[in-house]
């Protein structure tokens, strides 16, 4: 069945499997460093209570069949291994079964994990490295022609990607319509970067440059991406540079980064071959009758499932990265369908004063990664995630989206959890030393002028707005022993 594949994308197979794999690795590693506090067995939602109420045919996941701390951790350990081995090649020169069966499992590892995420694995970029990480699965090893259908499906879901967060943006926030967004969005964005003050003092001309590039691309040239060569790849490297554009811009955990990795299987691998230093193996060939097969049957399958999330599209009510399925197999995305104007941010802070009176020092916990300290300069964390500096984003603009993690991790805070403290880039108390009380504060945060930073060094002026949590106790927040 040599119609069904094209040796012409064994390089562009190569450059997206690579930056996959590394994908991979960054989100087990991520899920290794931070479940304990956030849905380990004493954390803030933990897994048992969510297996407990939620079947196993709504959140398909290993857990269901076991659950502890160590079988979390040494899930994401299996799956450390089979990325690192993907990254380094090795599942390359496997035979096609294996390769399948690493790939597929990969996908298992992970999907179990976000199935019990819960609030915290409910990002868009997740459902989005599972649908591309199930694609993989049916790429084949470097000395199998890359099949036809997964190539076009993989566009697929790059088109659905893009014109997905294009048209969210035209029907939701006004700014996004008369061209004013990105003067604020960089400021007010989940987690800026290094470069997000920059960007944020660039003219408002620019920023409406900006706007319009990002209609442009989302809405317009992704339309190439479903063309012949060489429109499909003019159209790719055009992804390519806006997304990597978003990287320099701010930090959004893997999601632009896997944007940019899903274009790159779009380009002619004639392009790839030019630029990395790659050959082909001498006797690629065609995938065997049984392999061709399956992919035929898995494109009917996702095509079926597609036609949800391409209604959803047209639809005047859009839903914005939602699955419709437990898999995750076939996804909607979109991203800033609204712009916040001005920035907020919940300040925890923490007090050994066994009343809390009014003469009480309040001292302040640290993020690794949201703005706390006004002259601490915003840092690059992407394609880490932080997952608690993201929720706490959520917080400053709504409290409700606290839900029941919130007050345990107040609590968690006033144990001196060391799993928790570790989330933190630093806390105002000593190891074993928990402070008495805890309270949120919420301040209003804006970069500083061009001429505030060169008078004082500061990255940001904060000023006071309100307690969203008045002083709390341990014993107000202790929860029974399980």
């Amino acid at each position: 069945m040599d119609w069904l594949s094209d040796p012409g994308y064994w390089a562009s197979r190569l450059v997206f499997t690579r930056g996959l794999a590394l994908t991979y690795l960054i989100a087990f590693v991520v899920a290794l460093r931070q479940f304990r506090p956030l849905v380990g067995t004493a954390g803030m939602l933990p897994v048992p209570d969510h297996l407990a109420r939620t079947p196993f045919r709504r959140a398909p996941s290993l857990f269901h069949l076991h659950w502890s701390d160590r079988f979390f951790a040494g899930v994401c350990w299996v799956g450390i291994a089979g990325s690192a081995a993907a990254l380094a090649g090795l599942v390359d020169r496997a035979p096609l079964e294996a390769w399948i069966a690493v790939w597929a499992l990969l996908w298992a590892l992970y999907l179990s994990i976000v199935n019990v995420g819960q609030t915290w694995y409910g990002f868009g970029w997740e459902s989005l490295l599972l649908e591309a990480g199930f694609l993989a699965i049916w790429l084949g090893p470097a000395d199998v022609a890359p099949p036809v259908l997964v190539l076009w499906l993989l566009r697929w879901l790059l088109f659905r990607l893009e014109f997905g967060a294009g048209l969210i943006k035209l029907r939701g926030d006004r700014c996004w319509r008369d061209l004013t967004c990105l003067r604020y969005h960089h400021e007010t964005q989940p987690m800026p970067n290094p470069a997000s003050w920059w960007f944020h003092h660039l003219p408002p001309r620019w920023h409406t440059v900006e706007t319009l590039g990002n209609h442009a691309t989302q809405l317009v040239v992704v339309w190439g991406l479903l063309l012949p060569q060489p429109v499909a790849t003019v159209a790719a490297l055009v992804v390519i540079a806006t997304q990597a554009y978003l990287v320099l811009s701010g930090n959004f955990s893997w999601l632009n980064w896997l944007a940019l990795v899903l274009a790159t299987s779009a380009v002619d691998g004639r392009v790839w071959a030019a630029v990395l230093p790659v050959d082909p193996p001498a006797d690629l060939a065609a995938p065997p009758t049984w392999h061709a097969v399956l992919v035929v049957v898995v494109t009917a399958g996702l095509l079926a499932l597609s036609w949800r999330p391409a209604r959803n599209l047209v639809s005047r009510n859009q839903l914005m990265n939602a699955s419709f399925d437990p898999l995750h197999l076939v996804n909607t995305y979109g991203a800033f369908g609204s712009v916040t104007r001005t920035r907020y941010e919940v300040v925890v802070e923490g007090t050994d004063d066994p009343a809390a009176g009014p003469e009480a020092v309040w001292q302040e916990y640290e993020f690794r990664g949201k703005p706390g300290d006004v002259r601490r300069r915003p840092p690059q964390v992407a394609p880490y995630h932080l997952r608690l500096d993201w929720l706490m984003w959520f917080v400053a603009i709504d409290p409700g989206y606290g839900g029941r993690w919130l007050p345990a991790f107040l609590r968690l805070l006033l144990e001196g959890d060391p799993a928790t403290l570790r989330l933190l880039r630093r806390s105002p108390f000593p190891p074993g030393s928990p402070p008495a009380f805890v309270r949120l504060r919420l301040f209003r945060y804006r970069f500083t002028t061009r001429q505030e930073r060169r008078a004082t060094g500061a990255w940001w002026s904060r000023a006071p707005v309100a307690v969203l949590v008045d002083p709390v106790s341990l014993d107000r927040l202790r929860t029974p022993s399980r």
